[in-house]
């Protein structure tokens, strides 16, 4: 079953075991969002693999910042 996340992400079982993953690549958004919290700035990625955009890597941002507006936690009251 494929989900397509947005225009630039997709979900897929059969692919890095259902990861969110930048359509047509196996580079997940983990992996990017890791890279520019090491310090890799969006030239040194786009120099790192030349196969993507600039819309690519915001899109990552765009999907980790609703990953994070959509989530729930749960608060432990001491």
């Amino acid at each position: 079953m494929l989900k397509i996340s947005n225009d630039y992400i997709v979900t897929d079982h059969r692919v890095m075991l259902g990861k969110p993953v930048l359509k047509g690549t196996r580079l997940t958004v983990e992996m990017i969002l890791r890279k520019g919290s090491e310090g890799a700035s969006h030239a040194d990625m786009l120099k790192m693999y030349p196969h993507l955009t600039e819309a690519h890597l915001l899109a990552v941002l765009a999907y980790a910042a609703d990953v994070l507006a959509n989530e729930e936690s749960l608060l432990s009251v001491a």
